[in-house]
C-alpha cells in the first residue's frame, strides 16, 4: 500500500467541517497529474479525483462520500486515507487506458467479471487445474457472489459465504443443465473435516481471483478479502498407502493392460496424467531413468527406477518408436481422463482392499516405502517433484525414522506389562 499523504486542511473531520462550502473541491496533489479533491456541500463532503492526462486533458471521478457525517465503512464512505487508496487505484486504471493496456469495462466491475479476466490469465500461465477452477465457480462462487461488484464486496459477506458452504452437504454428478443434488448431511468429524477442506479451496480459488482484480487495478482496496481466513486443521494429513501384500494383492486383480499402468506406478510415484503422457523415448535405459516432461508443478523431471523398474519400462519400449505412447489400453488406445476410476475400484474389490485406495495412493505407497527404509526426504521430494521438502515433511515425515524414535525407543526400555505373543496376522 502507498504511503498516504497529509493535508491538514482535509485529513480529518474537525478540519474539513471548519471549511467553506464551495463548488470548486480542495485539492491535495497525490503525484504528478493527480489530486484528490474534497467538495463540500451543504448536506456534506464528497470525495473527487483528477487526472490530467499526457495531452493535458482533465479527468474527473467521483469516488464516494467523505466521512463527515457517518463513519467510514469502505463500501460508500471513506475517510481521508481510504479516497486515497481509491484514486490511487482510478489513477493506475486511467494511466494504464492511455497506454493501452487496459480494456475499459462497461458497468460494475463484478465478481464473475473477475473470475473470467482471471481464468484467461491462469490459462495463459499453463494452471493445470483449469477444471477444477471452472467447476467451483460454477459450483459455488458465481451462484453467490457472481453479481456482487467489487467495490461492493465486504468481509462479512464473504465470511458469511465461506461457512455456508461448509454446511452444504457435498453435490452429487447430475445431468448437465439439471438441478444440484446433495448428499446426506454426515456430521462424523471426517466428514466435517473434509467439506471445511474443501470450503477452504473454494475460498483459495475466490481469494486469487479477487487478488489479480486487485492487482490489475480493478478494485481500490483489498481489505474485504485479505484477512479472511480459511477454517484451521482442515488439512490435516491423509495418507493411504498401500502394503506389500495389498500391492502384489491388487496388481494381480487388475486387466493385463491396467496391471501394467498400476506396477509403473507402484514403483516411479508418478501420477496418472503423468503416465499416460509418457512416449517410449522418456525412458533412458542407460541412466536408468525415466522422464516426467510435465509435471503438475510445470516442471521436469527424472524418476530414478529401481533394477525392477527398469525390467518394467524396458519391455514396455522394446522394439516400439520413440514416439508413440508408452502405455496403452488394450484396444491400441492412449489412456484417458478418469479412465483408471472404475478399473481400480474393481480392482480393489476383487482384491479385498479396504478402505479402497484410489491412483493417487499408488503415490502414496511408493513414497512412503522410501520413507519407512530411511531415505532422505529431499530425496522422496525429487522424484515425486516437489520444489522443497514442506509437503513431504507434512505427509511421510512421521514413517521416516530418526532421532526422535530412535532415542525415544532405546531409552524408555520395557515396563514388563505387555505380555509377549506368538500370534502373527495372516494376510487375506
Amino acid at each position: 500500500m502507498a504511503r498516504s499523504v497529509r493535508n491538514a486542511k482535509i485529513d480529518t473531520r474537525s478540519a474539513r467541517s471548519r471549511l467553506a462550502e464551495r463548488r470548486e473541491p480542495y485539492w491535495t496533489v497525490i503525484s504528478g497529474g493527480c489530486a484528490l479533491g474534497y467538495r463540500r456541500g451543504a448536506k456534506g463532503g464528497t470525495w473527487i479525483a483528477k487526472f490530467r492526462d499526457a495531452d493535458g486533458k482533465r479527468h474527473l471521478e467521483a469516488l464516494g462520500a467523505a466521512d463527515d457525517a457517518r463513519d467510514a465503512d469502505g463500501l460508500s464512505v471513506y475517510s481521508f486515507a481510504q479516497a486515497q487508496e481509491r484514486a490511487r487505484a482510478w489513477f493506475q486504471r486511467r494511466a494504464r487506458e492511455a497506454a493501452g493496456d487496459f480494456v475499459p469495462h462497461d458497468g460494475p466491475y463484478t465478481v464473475a467479471d473477475a473470475l473470467a479476466d482471471y481464468r484467461a490469465d491462469y490459462q495463459r500461465r499453463g494452471g493445470k487445474a483449469i477444471d477444477r477452477l471452472d467447476w467451483s465457480a460454477a459450483a459455488w462462487i458465481v451462484p453467490e457472489l457472481g453479481g456482487v461488484p467489487l467495490d461492493r464486496l465486504t468481509k462479512m459477506r464473504i465470511v458469511a459465504w465461506h461457512q455456508k458452504i461448509a454446511e452444504t452437504p457435498p453435490r452429487l454428478r447430475t445431468k448437465a443443465g439439471a438441478a444440484a443434488k446433495h448428499r446426506e448431511a454426515d456430521a462424523s468429524p471426517e466428514a466435517v473435516r473434509q467439506r471445511r477442506s474443501t470450503t477452504n479451496r473454494v475460498l483459495t480459488i475466490l481469494k486469487a481471483t479477487l487478488n489479480h482484480a486487485h492487482r490489475e487495478g480493478r478494485c481500490a482496496s483489498d481489505d474485504a478479502w485479505r484477512t479472511v481466513r480459511g477454517f484451521r486443521e482442515a488439512d490435516a494429513a491423509r495418507l493411504r498407502y498401500l502394503s506389500d501384500d495389498e500391492s502384489r494383492r491388487l496388481t494381480n486383480a487388475c486387466p493385463p493392460d491396467f496391471r501394467v499402468l498400476v506396477t509403473a506406478a507402484l514403483l516411479t510415484g508418478c501420477r496418472y496424467g503423468e503416465l499416460t503422457a509418457m512416449i517410449v523415448d522418456d525412458f533412458n535405459t542407460d541412466a536408468g531413468t525415466v522422464r516426467v516432461r510435465t509435471s503438475k508443478s510445470g516442471k521436469p523431471r527424472h524418476v530414478v527406477l529401481t533394477q525392477e523398474g527398469r525390467d518394467l519400462f524396458a519391455g514396455l519400449a522394446a522394439g516400439r518408436p520413440g514416439s508413440a505412447r508408452m502405455f496403452l489400453r488394450g484396444n491400441g488406445r492412449p489412456w484417458g481422463k478418469s479412465d483408471q476410476q472404475r478399473p481400480l475400484a474393481t480392482a480393489c474389490a476383487v482384491a479385498k482392499i479396504d478402505p479402497t485406495v484410489n491412483f493417487h495412493g499408488l503415490r502414496h505407497t511408493y513414497a512412503s516405502r522410501l520413507s519407512m527404509r530411511n531415505v532422505p526426504l529431499a530425496v522422496v521430494a525429487a522424484q515425486l517433484g516437489h520444489s522443497d521438502t514442506r509437503m513431504v515433511e507434512k505427509h511421510y515425515g512421521h514413517l521416516s525414522p530418526g532421532y526422535v524414535s530412535d532415542t525415544v525407543r532405546t531409552a524408555f526400555g520395557t515396563l514388563g506389562l505387555a505380555e509377549p505373543s506368538n500370534v502373527v496376522p495372516i494376510a487375506r
